[in-house]
């Protein structure tokens, strides 16, 4: 019994998961405010940094361009949903180490 209330837990939150991701090469400024650790003036940088320069084509290239925006703390905004690149999967940003379902490629 309790291993199905377990299983039933884990697949609603993956479901809540799924559609709390976030795009941040389509996202306004309030989508963006709803990925927690993601405030007004975070937001604003975004989306001026984006607008200026185009989208953001992996983790490591949203670190470089936006101030404040470290491989941890892309980390974990990733974590909370925040989606990068054109397919939205995680990519691992280089130095820092991978997120859980991340894809890390070695050249």
């Amino acid at each position: 019994m309790i291993k199905k209330l377990l299983a039933a837990f884990t697949l609603a939150v993956s479901i809540g998961s799924a559609f709390a991701a976030v795009d941040i090469n389509n996202a306004n400024s309030d989508a963006l405010r709803g990925i927690k650790g993601i405030g007004p003036a975070k937001a604003k940088a975004i989306l001026d940094e984006r607008e200026a320069h185009g989208p953001f084509k992996d983790a490591a290239e949203l670190s470089k361009r936006v101030k404040g925006m470290g491989g941890k703390t892309v980390e974990r905004l990733q974590a909370e949903g925040l989606t990068i690149g054109p397919a939205g999967a995680p990519v691992a940003v280089a130095g820092a180490k991978p997120v859980a379902g991340a894809v890390v490629v070695k050249k």
